[in-house]
């Protein structure tokens, strides 16, 4: 079986290019040296060229809330051109199983928890990414709507906020937990006495290691088959000061934290039911303080090689 994984040096499709490599399978990751997704023509040619069994949407624009908040056009329209023109081109070329990763951000700001599937278009966005949760929800419209109309067994999956080796560090595009890695570990290795952080600390986010979404994609990939989307979590939260004395502690950081509450908390809590992925055979199985021990020592190394990605 030939895989294309879309954003495959990215974090996610990093580790789900280890995933299905280690299950024995033949895999092509497609960054923009090997085909630029915003270009239509380009995407209907590459994907036509290689006539792939599968095809894995983990190709994003990301970014945590500065970023979200400064660049909603390109967060809204980018998005929108990647995931139509790839699925679009895999329809072209009769692609038989195609895998869109979207976002929990994709849910209201104010839903209640932990979130089910249900759940999605029941009450206003948060605002501070809601260009970027549109994009998503067209994604699953689409594939929805692909399914339907020529009977495509596409399925959406939904994951949780993720982190691990191959994350984004680059402090004003970053989420919270790569860019609290690099903060705090830049913080001890200068001496640092106070660092301050956005926000108050008191939001609660929930986090998934990629090899675990990896290990959801390659299992349910093969399992699910439903025209809605599908929870890929943990269902366990902690509140961001929280993790950011995790982190702290791991890093070896002994000064004070602080908190600009003039900076924007964004959603106040977002943790996923995932009792459906479970009921499938899918369960996550690193836990938070190892993944983010783990993640410090990989991210250590790749500053110290000049591999990050900035």
């Amino acid at each position: 079986m030939t895989i294309v994984v879309a954003g495959g040096t990215g974090l996610a499709g990093s580790a789900i290019v280890r995933a299905y490599v280690a299950a024995g399978h033949e895999v092509i990751p497609v960054n923009r040296k090997v085909v630029d997704l915003l270009d239509r023509d380009a995407t209907f040619n590459f994907i036509a060229s290689v006539k792939p069994t599968l095809v894995i949407d983990a190709a994003a624009k990301v970014g945590g809330i500065g970023a979200n908040n400064a660049f909603p056009v390109e967060f809204l329209a980018d998005n929108l051109r990647i995931q139509s023109n790839l699925m679009e081109a895999a329809h072209a070329a009769d692609v038989e199983k195609f895998i869109f990763l979207g976002s929990s951000c994709i849910y209201p700001r104010d839903c209640a928890q932990p979130i089910k599937e249900e759940y999605l278009l029941t009450g206003p966005l948060e605002e501070t990414n809601s260009a970027y949760a549109v994009a998503k929800i067209a994604g699953i419209e689409l594939i929805k709507s692909f399914r339907k109309e020529y009977g495509r067994k596409w399925i959406s999956l939904m994951p949780t906020n993720l982190y691990g080796p191959c994350d984004n560090f680059e402090l004003q595009g970053s989420h919270v937990l790569p860019a609290f890695i690099r903060r705090f570990v830049e913080a001890t290795e200068n001496g640092a006495a106070r660092e301050t952080l956005w926000g108050t600390g008191s939001p609660k986010r929930e986090f998934l290691h990629v090899d675990d979404l990896a290990a959801a994609v390659l299992h349910l990939g093969g399992k699910y088959d439903e025209a809605g989307h599908l929870n890929i979590g943990t269902g366990d939260d902690l509140t961001i000061k929280e993790l950011a004395e995790m982190v702290a502690e791991l890093a070896g950081f002994k000064g004070e934290i602080a908190w600009d509450s003039t900076k924007p908390d964004g959603t106040p809590r977002k943790v996923l039911d995932v009792t459906k992925a479970k009921s499938l055979g899918w369960a996550p199985k690193i836990s938070l303080r190892d993944g983010i021990a783990s993640t410090i020592d990989w991210y250590k190394q790749a500053a110290t090689k000049g591999e990050l990605r900035r």
